[in-house]
């Protein structure tokens, strides 16, 4: 990392904060800014252990997504979180931060009092930001105990770990994106459109097996995209699992990439369409008859949970 070209002499060559960020909230984003105007490099310690609930890796590539002007480290060390566990307490965080921290600290940059016994471990200057009087008023402890109730505190890139999914599916003329569209709009927040559509019009309808898996690809994709920007639920109309039956149905065979793609998404809800609707002819639906969408229906039921 180079200095920027404005920067000032007077500021220190090298602050380090350190968190858990479990997860990072916008507190957290205020402390690395300030550090950041202090120094010419600021590097960010994400310190981990296993099990806890959000992975240590989730939480580095969350990081590194928001300071981006800052050297992002992860330190996984199976250390002990407060100096009554351990006799050896502060010479064990000493080494491992030298380990995985690149060249000598000047600053270290907390809202915690153990900054200043840290410093001085490392021999840096401690500089404290009172997060009593953070104008932000995210609190780490009260972000994790209620994500939904504190959701103005999670940056963007953050949310899509905490959304509620309801995903809305079942066979053709059921009213899927009608439903999805309208639940949007109760709830005031964004919806995912079927993305096999946008795909499937712009060929006249014609289909692929090969297209299945782009389908399913890209409706995980697009659903991550617009969880970004979701009010704590998201609407989905279809999931990779129902492109996985439409395949099934289409082609007699599913593709491994898309059966992966179903196995690792999570929704919170549900709901199963029945076609009860009159059908609509439209150039990319494949099942006029009502026998077909009725079958369709019935795998569907025994598909989902």
């Amino acid at each position: 990392m180079t200095s920027r070209p404005d920067t000032p002499t007077t500021l220190a060559p090298h602050a380090l904060v350190l968190g858990k960020f479990l997860p990072p909230h916008h507190g957290h984003l205020r402390l690395c800014a300030f550090a950041r105007g202090l120094c010419v490099r600021l590097t960010v310690v994400v310190g981990t252990l296993p099990g806890e609930p959000i992975p240590g890796e989730v939480r580095v590539a969350w990081m590194r997504r928001l300071v981006s002007d800052a050297e992002v480290v992860h330190l996984p060390d199976l250390l002990p979180q407060d100096p009554a566990e351990h006799p050896d307490f502060w010479s064990l965080w000493r080494a491992a931060l030298r380990r995985v921290v690149r060249g000598p600290i000047d600053l270290v940059v907390a809202g915690e009092p153990y900054g200043e016994r840290l410093a001085s471990e490392l021999g840096a200057r401690f500089v404290p930001l009172d997060r009593g009087r953070d104008p932000t008023g995210a609190r780490g402890t009260a972000v994790r105990a209620d994500p939904m109730g504190r959701w103005a505190d999670l940056p963007s890139c953050v949310r899509p770990w905490f959304v509620r999914r309801v995903r809305v599916v079942g066979p053709e003329s059921a009213g899927k994106t009608t439903l999805a569209r309208r639940l949007a709009q109760h709830f005031e927040t964004v919806w995912v459109p079927e993305y096999a559509r946008t795909l499937l019009e712009s060929r006249g309808g014609r289909v692929t097996p090969a297209d299945l898996t782009l389908i399913a690809q890209a409706q995980a994709a697009d659903e991550q995209a617009t969880a970004e920007r979701a009010n704590r639920v998201l609407i989905c109309d279809t999931d990779p699992t129902l492109t996985a039956l439409w395949s099934e149905a289409l082609f007699g065979t599913v593709a491994p990439a898309v059966v992966a793609l179903g196995a690792t998404r999570t929704y919170g809800v549900t709901l199963l369409l029945a076609p009860r609707l009159d059908w609509q002819p439209d150039p990319v639906r494949y099942q006029p008859d009502a026998a077909d969408r009725w079958r369709f229906f019935e795998r569907c039921r025994a598909t989902y949970p």
